[in-house]
């Protein structure tokens, strides 16, 4: 239970500088929706699963039976990322980019793994309620 008050704590602290340096206008929307997407991820490879899933759009209102298979599938990811790489060492942002069409922004993640290797991912990012969230 603490550990999930912390990690809302943790949000909420991230959301607030976010804010803060939005209003000070050097923050683009593109580059908040990045800084999410790396903050999920890093939960994500820490083995915080419940919240790298709370960064999904729709995850407050998924079925039990399928979140806890999301919730084994994250598990089952970073099981094999260690039993293949090493583990995840770091997760690097790269570069985000708007696609004002589809009202997405594609966020440019690196994932480096303890093995030297390195992968790209595009994580697609919607703004849900004034938060971003992972499509």
């Amino acid at each position: 239970m603490t550990r999930f008050l912390w990690m809302k704590v943790v949000a909420v602290a991230v959301l607030t500088v976010l804010l803060a340096l939005q209003g000070c206008g050097g923050v683009t929307p593109e580059e908040q929706a990045l800084l999410a997407a790396k903050g999920y991820y890093e939960h994500l490879a820490a083995g915080e699963y419940e919240a790298f899933l709370e960064g999904r759009a729709g995850a407050d209102s998924l079925p039990a039976d399928y979140r806890e298979q999301l919730l084994a599938a994250y598990k089952q990811f970073v099981f094999r990322q260690r039993d293949e790489h090493g583990g995840i060492r770091e997760i690097q942002a790269g570069r985000a980019a708007a696609d004002t069409m589809h009202h997405v922004v594609q966020a440019f993640l690196m994932l480096c793994y303890e093995d030297s290797t390195i992968e790209e991912i595009a994580v697609p990012m919607v703004e849900n309620g004034g938060k971003w969230r992972m499509r």
